[in-house]
């Protein structure tokens, strides 16, 4: 087989995933002249979804790979830090309170011979009580508890005390990088795509009412339509609705009143079928309610989020949107491939739609490297992303899996979920015995979601092993003595979120 020089990649659709993709391989090929000519085409008349505007740490080092300020990328996103989640109503009260858990983002070194669940484990079973996880082994846990910021004075671009993720306005971040990517030299055009020739199963040309458009490879950037994919394969979808079914979402965008002070971190409270986000930007507070469309209309979905957020009197807007929850089989079919919605999603709870956009990328540059790459190379693309997106359904699932609730269907549903993700049900009989580790989860895919992160999850929904491990109460007691002077050392050392936040305006 030759081996063609690529020439041209024309990517259709904008949003985060078109400007992403654009700029990255724009860097990628362009570094030392325009070597590759890249277009991306988009419509005015389709708006930006943006279920969510939240990221999981590893968003970060995309942008600091693109040579993006920090303060710029935050000042022109309305964007705030993010230091984990805050789950809430997951699973029943106890003793009258609401259930909670917060799942940060860092990965603590042990403080000590054991590791630091092994010994959190051994202290609550000696106390007879059930301490909360990252309240005592995590140090994001106070910085979320005081809303402090993950940085101090001196902390440099992209780098903190602890991992932090953004929040940020999915429209104005699509903007921001549609004018990084195209100051680097990327080709914009401004146009409805009405069809697509195709001969085999590769698009020969693109037709739009600005003119017709070929190119060796397409990316399709267009979200849940799949313009292009769609036309080049046939029964082409793996859907995960059986394992997560909530497929619906209402989104409510309000404006903060007086002495507002945005959060440094992503709540997800639990409802009757579903769950809601809140994510606090600069400006104002993006919330939705992502819910089971079987179970729940759009109009007693929206009832039941306004009743959650109470009298809120600068509301905004409210956007209703459909998702398709799954992935493609193949994610790339002879000259184009699919990312983003396109390409699959998995609901927002941990908010990994522009991690999986910053994957696909990423992993398309290191095998794209001709005009006309082999099956072979389409193929390995193919079942890396779709190991990718297994890899997320079983982490979301574990959310849902161990909880308690049974006042609705969905919930009673909820608990079986894990008998749809093969080999789910055998880890959680394993993690009654021993610690979740690393080797219980890797599958050679380069997932975000660690043993750490399971651990959070596992046991901040109380699915917890016993232990009987031969440890002296002295070696516990001076474990978490050391994770507490750390604790108190990040607390007094991080700005708050709201003094970092006004440093930027500096």
């Amino acid at each position: 087989m030759t081996h063609s020089t690529l020439k041209t990649i024309t990517i259709i659709g904008g949003g985060s995933t078109g400007w992403m993709s654009a700029l990255y391989l724009s860097k990628l090929y362009n570094h030392s002249g325009q070597q590759v000519h890249i277009r991306l085409i988009e419509s005015q008349d389709i708006g930006i979804i943006g279920v969510g505007e939240a990221t999981v740490h590893s968003i970060r080092f995309f942008f600091a790979a693109m040579g993006i300020d920090e303060a710029e990328l935050l000042r022109e996103t309305n964007a705030t830090l993010k230091t984990g989640i805050l789950f809430r109503n997951w699973m029943k009260p106890k003793d009258g309170q609401m259930h909670s858990y917060f799942h940060p983002f860092e990965q603590q070194k042990p403080c000590g011979p054991l590791d630091n669940a092994s010994a959190w484990l051994m202290q609550n079973q000696r106390n007879s009580q059930t301490l909360d996880f990252a309240e005592h082994t995590s140090l994001s846990y106070n910085l979320m508890r005081d809303n402090l910021s993950p940085k101090h004075a001196q902390s440099q671009a992209y780098q903190g005390i602890v991992p932090y993720g953004y929040h940020l306005d999915a429209l104005l971040m699509a903007r921001f990088l549609r004018k990084k990517a195209t100051e680097a030299g990327v080709e914009h055009i401004v146009a409805n795509v009405t069809d697509a020739d195709v001969d085999g199963e590769n698009i020969t040309q693109v037709f739009t009412d600005k003119g017709n458009f070929s190119s060796d490879i397409f990316i399709d950037c267009s979200g849940f339509k799949g313009l292009l994919i769609e036309k080049l394969k046939a029964d082409n979808w793996r859907s995960f609705e059986d394992a997560l079914p909530c497929n619906r979402a209402v989104a409510i965008q309000w404006e903060y009143g007086d002495n507002k002070t945005p959060r440094a971190y992503t709540t997800s409270t639990a409802l009757s079928n579903g769950w809601v986000w809140e994510i606090d930007l600069v400006n104002r507070q993006g919330t939705g309610y992502v819910y089971d469309g079987r179970r729940q209309s759009r109009e007693e979905a929206e009832a039941e989020l306004r009743a959650y957020l109470g009298d809120k009197q600068s509301i905004l807007k409210a956007t209703h949107l459909e998702m398709k929850i799954g992935c493609r089989k193949a994610f790339w079919v002879g000259n184009c491939i699919a990312m983003g919605l396109a390409g699959g999603f998995i609901e927002p709870l941990e908010s990994t739609g522009l991690h999986l956009i910053n994957l696909g990328v990423r992993l398309l540059a290191t095998h794209l490297t001709c005009a006309n790459p082999s099956q072979a190379v389409r193929d390995s693309y193919n079942r890396t992303m779709s190991g990718l997106y297994d890899d997320l359904r079983q982490f979301i699932v574990l959310h849902y899996c161990l909880t308690d609730r049974d006042d609705t269907e969905f919930w009673q549903q909820a608990q079986q979920s894990m008998h749809s993700v093969p080999g789910l049900n055998e880890k959680l009989s394993l993690w009654q015995d021993k610690v979740c580790e690393h080797v219980d989860v890797a599958t050679g895919f380069s997932s975000i979601f660690s043993d750490e992160n399971y651990r959070y999850i596992l046991y901040g929904m109380q699915h917890l092993p016993k232990l009987a491990l031969p440890v002296a109460q002295e070696t516990l007691d001076g474990m978490f003595n050391q994770l507490g002077r750390l604790k108190r050392q990040a607390t007094n050392q991080c700005l708050s979120h709201q003094a970092y936040l006004d440093s930027l305006k500096q």
